[in-house]
């Protein structure tokens, strides 16, 4: 196992530590790009609460993830059966 970093990051105005084994910059890149994507989604619904943008952040990421998942399966397919041929 890695080291783990822990990394001081703020998300919304709010102060996070969070730990991992990646570097402590890919920590606060995606601490970054989930800030941004709850401050989009506030500012285009400026009504709607944290809690709420969080959890669209999270299905949207989710979806995000799964649509990525889907499409690297159906490429590793594709690589199998040209590698039978």
């Amino acid at each position: 196992m890695g080291e783990t970093n822990r990394v001081a990051v703020e998300i919304l105005g709010e102060r996070y530590v969070l730990k991992g084994e990646m570097s402590p910059d890919y920590i606060r890149q995606i601490a970054e790009e989930v800030d941004r994507r709850v401050r989009d989604i506030i500012n285009r619904h400026s009504r709607i609460p944290m809690t709420k943008a969080a959890i669209l952040v999270a299905v949207n990421l989710a979806d995000e993830l799964n649509r990525l998942q889907e499409s690297y399966d159906g490429l590793v397919k594709m690589i199998e059966s040209e590698k039978v041929k």
